[in-house]
């Protein structure tokens, strides 16, 4: 946990950005995976964690900001729970340690909320898990598809300004993290050979993430099928000539994220064909962190990136035409069909459970519904204390390619007889975690080894 004071302060500032009402929070509880006493790994509710900081289960809060009360809702373990668990903290100092001096059994939450209906406006964050939308339905009285109809857009809009915003301690835990990432990523460049399953890799990492911090911060994407972007089959046996996607990532102690991609060779070396389309992934990758400082809007981060890898393409002979006109159209979205990154902290996309509009988009900059650009999660403008994720990738679809050549879409921007003859590529990704400062950037962590020549010296 971060000191009692932290946990205050981050109370105190909600409470002044939200001026009045009751706040609800829930945290999560023990899932289980196939019967009640076989359960998932526990994993604390994140905006839960960060104002009350308690990493158990079966806990609540509520914050009312009329009548100055704070309250941690949760029973004391018996002596069952004790021979299976060992000594468990009792709830009034797991209160105390951040700074609560209050605290009720979970029977009473109910109670708490049905007296303040009609005194007070109540505000609560949209559920994501089904036990969680049950709650609510259970202590507002309203069908559980009801739910989501009363979820307070006020909460939400001072809850990500004030968690876009990271603390020099969050980086600190952001950047504990990616030391964890760095062995992960620099250990499957040394370990991917051909004859090797996927899941040897794969399984390796995931235990470096459970040996040196929390666990993975979202399950591992290390795929000799890059094309698939989200691609969580590990099945695969590697080939020489074959490359890997290793997008994977740990969470700290804390539970802050790190979200690192490479992509490596499975044999020694890049064969020509794939260092040729590397080079134009990295090039947008390192002009997109150079171009980050407060005051410019990812949207415009993203759009010069796109433009890179268009002006790549065409001097490989992929693409043609007028690439402003390409890009403005979204032709490039055949490549590169993603948006360039997202912002990361407790969660990896983070905050993206209170909905992603809220957290990329704001008011003066509205969604795309443009093919590519529409999966853009982060566009608002950057600020200091900003950290994203800077994730650009080329990529070479079947199923994509044959729609668009199927209809003929973008023939003036796009040579599909060129296209065709790298059907079978599969993808390249490079990503890096960038914190926006008071004058431009820094990207966080350890650099992890990303040229071509960085990478085969590691083979």
């Amino acid at each position: 946990m971060f000191s009692t004071k932290t946990y205050v302060q981050r109370r105190k500032q909600l409470k002044e950005a939200m001026k009045s009402g009751l706040l609800l929070f829930l945290g999560n509880e023990e899932s289980p995976m196939n019967y009640s006493g076989n359960q998932y790994h526990f994993r604390q509710d994140s905006t839960f964690l960060y104002y009350f900081g308690l990493d158990l289960p079966n806990l609540a809060a509520v914050v009312d900001i009329d009548n100055d009360r704070e309250i941690i809702f949760g029973d004391d373990f018996g002596v069952d729970d004790i021979v299976w668990m060992g000594p468990q903290p009792k709830v009034n100092d797991l209160a105390a340690q951040i700074g609560v001096a209050e605290t009720q059994p979970m029977a009473d939450l109910q109670k708490v909320i049905i007296e303040a209906i009609g005194k007070a406006d109540i505000h609560y964050l949209p559920p994501y898990r089904a036990e969680q939308t049950l709650k609510l339905g259970e202590i507002f009285g309203v069908i559980p598809s009801w739910v989501k109809k009363y979820v307070s857009v006020s909460l939400i809009k001072a809850v990500v300004e004030q968690r876009n915003v990271k603390s020099a301690e969050e980086i600190e835990q952001i950047e504990q993290a990616l030391e964890v990432a760095y062995e992960m990523q620099t250990t499957a460049m040394k370990m991917a050979r051909p004859g090797m399953r996927e899941s040897e890799v794969s399984g390796t990492l995931e235990g470096i993430a459970l040996r040196k911090g929390a666990g993975v911060s979202f399950p591992i994407i290390f795929s000799i099928n890059g094309q698939t972007l989200h691609n969580h089959y590990h099945g695969n046996v590697m080939q020489d000539g074959d490359m890997a996607v290793n997008d994977s990532g740990a969470e700290s102690r804390l539970h802050y994220a790190a979200d690192i991609t490479r992509t490596i060779p499975v044999g020694k070396k890049f064969t020509e064909k794939q260092k040729a389309i590397y080079r134009i992934v990295l090039k947008a990758n390192m002009n997109a962190i150079d171009a980050i400082k407060p005051g410019i809007s990812y949207r415009e981060v993203h759009l010069a990136t796109a433009k890179v890898i268009a002006s790549g393409l065409k001097e490989l002979g992929f693409m043609k035409g007028d690439l402003d006109e390409a890009v403005k159209q979204g032709a490039q979205a055949l490549f590169f069909p993603h948006g360039l990154g997202h912002m990361l902290g407790l969660d990896v996309h983070d905050l993206e459970n209170l909905g992603e509009n809220y957290v990329g988009y704001d008011k003066t900059i509205q969604r795309s519904e443009q093919f590519g650009l529409a999966y853009l999660r982060m566009a608002r403008e950057l600020k200091p204390g900003y950290v994203m994720t800077v994730e650009p990738g080329i990529y070479f679809i079947p199923e994509l390619i044959d729609q668009w050549k199927a209809g003929k879409k973008f023939e003036e921007f796009i040579d599909y007889e060129k296209v065709e003859s790298y059907r079978g590529f599969g993808g390249i990704r490079i990503e890096d975690n960038v914190l926006v400062t008071e004058s431009g950037h820094r990207v966080l962590g350890k650099p992890i080894p990303k040229t071509i020549e960085e990478i085969e010296a590691l083979k």
